[in-house]
């Protein structure tokens, strides 16, 4: 067993891929590397091959018919055999020397001492030559365990993504987590979905994960979002269907949890106002409409957030202002 799986879907990914995997080759020793080709038509498997040819005891390539970004990470969480569990995207890549203390630390746990490690990530966009890493420190404890409520506030900028998350295997497995096939954003559902299931935490201020952004055809570029509305709104809908926040005993727990499901409503809002369509201003209040009969006290408690009365700015006006926030919140925190 080793003690870490690193799993990278990857789907036409010939381009990029083998520089993800190569980012973690300085610690083969301890990490299993699963390439999901998730039903590609380009070299991809035959790149995967190829490396797992070279690295037989390091690198696993497994070929499945497309079934989306959540399918490969649903192959990869089944095939895992490390004790914890991490996606890395095929386009984005791991610090090696940040790598190596996250190794470090994560064997100084006792099994099942551990059940979500946090870690830095930085937003890179080389067409521009900028970074902008996204820390934790003023709102988790650094260097020792502990547990939701030793968390402190976030800030709108900060959230527990999938680039900064480290997950104990069988307490993810024992979440019951199975992502949509065939949709985009399901990643907001892996961060959000087993959160009830974390007793322990550990927050290790390195910047281990790459995140890229850049490229036209990226799922996170706002045009491509737009496009895809419909998938925002399912993934939206069965975060808001998936765990009954009000009834969560640890009040922190709750806390953070309105305050993420809060913040993907606010994108999905957002969208669906900046593209204009009547159809899809339709669509907003439906989704708000959905909130408020599914979880009547959960919609309750994210009105009263600053972001949640925000979103309740109508007319001409109001979706101008949503819009214009919007693209400064994007300038400010560099995301999209």
């Amino acid at each position: 067993m080793k003690l870490l799986t690193v799993t990278i879907p990857s789907y036409n990914s010939e381009d990029y891929m083998e520089n993800a995997v190569k980012s973690l080759l300085g610690s083969r020793d301890d990490v299993e590397i699963i390439i999901v080709d998730d039903g590609s038509t380009d070299r991809t498997g035959a790149i995967g091959d190829a490396l797992e040819e070279e690295y037989p005891d390091v690198i696993r390539c497994i070929h499945q018919e497309n079934g989306g970004h959540g399918e490969a990470v649903n192959t990869g969480i089944r095939y895992a055999t490390g004790q914890y569990f991490k996606v890395l995207d095929s386009d984005d890549w791991f610090d090696p020397d940040a790598l190596k203390q996250v190794i470090r630390t994560l064997k100084s746990f006792e099994a099942d001492e551990l059940d979500m490690m946090i870690v830095n990530y930085i937003y890179d966009k080389p067409s521009e030559n900028s970074q902008h890493v996204i820390k934790y420190t003023n709102c988790m404890p650094v260097g020792r365990l502990f547990r939701w409520y030793d968390m402190k506030h976030f800030l709108p900028s900060q959230n527990i993504l999938m680039h900064s998350v480290i997950y104990r295997t069988e307490m993810l497995r024992e979440s019951g987590l199975k992502l949509p096939a065939h949709t985009f954003y399901v990643d907001n559902l892996f961060v959000y979905e087993p959160l009830p299931y974390v007793k322990t935490m550990y927050y290790l201020d390195v910047d281990l994960y790459h995140y890229f952004i850049g490229r036209e055809d990226q799922s996170v570029n706002e045009k491509v979002m737009i496009g895809r509305i419909d998938q925002q709104i399912k993934v939206n809908k069965r975060m808001i269907d998936a765990v009954d926040v009000t009834k969560l005993k640890s009040r922190k727990m709750r806390k953070y949890m309105i305050h993420y499901l809060t913040m993907i409503t606010t994108v999905t809002t957002v969208l669906l106002v900046k593209s204009g369509s009547k159809e899809n201003l339709a669509k907003r209040d439906e989704l708000w409409t959905y909130l408020k009969i599914t979880r009547p006290e959960l919609y309750k408690q994210v009105r009263r957030t600053a972001l949640g009365t925000a979103m309740q700015l109508r007319g001409k006006v109001g979706n101008k202002i949503l819009s214009s926030g919007y693209t400064i919140a994007q300038k400010i925190f560099h995301f999209n």
